[in-house]
């Protein structure tokens, strides 16, 4: 049924792509009069932000147990995640800074809708650039003044520290704990809820989007240089995925897990390809635990922790994906991101992963988070929209076969049997 589901929505998110591509390119004046209908998407999903960071955080650091019992396996397992997905980040961000795929467009409607670009990159310009000066930005930024009032300026980063902090300490009271608990899975559930009605509507959202931006751009001929870039843009995230998953993951499950490469991929072949069709890691976990149990012969306690919470916690690709995209964005907008500025992007969007549930096209909702803690503009998410379709599925697929490395290397971490 999930599969299904998720088919149909493809389809319908492909249909409502090139309906936007086709009314924009070819019709500027119609694209730009339904471009008020992905605004009303974005404005959907912005809504969604800060009860999205803050139930699933919550939920997500309580799905742990008491933290102060989670010994090894709890803390080798979270430390395994934070690290591997933190070097994901550091990889896209590191290629995307390289490569350079968003060009500035002269000609282009690309400035936020409450001040300019420049102004922008001129208010990003002012903060301060020194080592120190930027450690204690970043620090200083973590800890709000008042929390309503973040959560009014949605000031993402200070949200996502009290939701870890607040989260962690409720598995430490006992039954009281246990009790708001409870009340923050039924808010999360309800938001996630919400988010999949969200996601049928993604279709007409997305296809106006679009026509919008080719509306703007005065069709086909005006969006021409665009979509040399977004070519661009897709081959830096598919490439850094690549890295990750082809390179960096392997090196870590031979020499910490100490398994042969080749065969444990075999072993992940049927849950990989059915991340792939699928994206969605939820939908793939049964299969994932199935495989890595009887076939990969990992024990049983180790996958029955590790996976389940890789599928809340661990999002390595999508944790790429958003920092490459929020680069990208701003240097379509001619913004350029300073070191510190570039720092809260590898924070961002290594701790709002997090929250990325393991439904279909969910990293889109998280990418406003991490636009939103750089103060990009938001509407810069129409850029990518043409290819995130694709981009979901290769990201959701590194997050599966991390989760698999990392049950593998934590399996044999905790003396499990080794595998040749």
């Amino acid at each position: 049924m999930a599969s299904n589901s998720s088919n149909r929505l493809l389809v319908l998110i492909i249909l409502g792509i090139l309906s936007g591509i086709f009314l924009g390119g070819l019709i500027p004046e119609a694209g730009r009069a339904v471009s008020f209908l992905g605004e009303l998407f974005l404005r959907a999903l912005f809504v969604m932000v800060v009860p999205l960071v803050m139930s699933s955080m919550i939920v997500g650091v309580s799905s742990l147990g008491d933290v102060r019992q989670l010994g090894q396996l709890g803390g080798r397992t979270i430390l395994f995640f934070m690290t591997t997905t933190g070097i994901a980040v550091a990889i896209g961000l590191i290629l995307v800074l390289a490569i350079h795929p968003g060009v500035p467009l002269e000609n282009q409607a690309l400035e936020p809708s409450n001040e300019s670009a420049q102004e922008v990159s001129q208010r990003m310009e002012d903060k301060p650039t020194t080592l120190g000066a930027l450690l204690k930005t970043i620090l200083t930024s973590m800890v709000p003044h008042n929390l309503f009032a973040a959560m009014a300026n949605t000031e993402v980063l200070p949200l996502i520290v009290f939701s870890l902090m607040f989260g962690g300490i409720l598995t430490t009271i006992g039954e009281k704990g246990t009790i708001v608990i409870r009340l923050f899975e039924g808010i999360n559930e309800a938001i996630m809820g919400i988010v999949h009605l969200l996601m049928w509507v993604a279709p007409i959202g997305i296809g106006a989007l679009i026509a919008g931006r080719l509306g703007e751009a005065g069709g086909f001929a005006g969006f021409w240089p665009q979509l040399q870039s977004l070519g661009a843009y897709a081959g830096t995230v598919i490439l850094a995925l690549l890295l990750h998953g082809l390179i960096v993951l392997p090196i870590v499950l031979r020499f910490l897990g100490k398994q042969s490469i080749p065969a444990f991929a075999k072993v992940m072949s049927a849950p990989l390809m059915t991340a792939f069709s699928t994206s969605s890691s939820s939908a793939t976990m049964p299969l994932t635990i199935d495989s890595l149990i009887e076939k990969g012969h990992i024990s049983r306690r180790t996958v029955s922790f590790v996976i389940p919470l890789g599928a809340t916690i661990n999002m390595n690709g999508t944790a790429l994906y958003e920092a490459v995209a929020a680069v990208f964005i701003a240097q379509s907008y001619g913004i350029e991101l300073g070191l510190g500025e570039t720092i809260i992007v590898l924070l961002t969007a290594t701790l709002s992963a997090i929250g990325a549930a393991g439904i279909p096209e969910a990293g889109l909702v998280t990418m406003v988070i991490v636009l939103k803690a750089v103060d990009l503009p938001i509407e810069g998410v129409s850029l990518i929209l043409v290819i995130d379709w694709f981009l979901d599925r290769c990201r959701t697929t590194v997050n599966v076969w991390s989760d698999a490395v990392g049950a593998a290397v934590i399996d044999r971490l905790e003396g499990g049997r080794e595998n040749p």
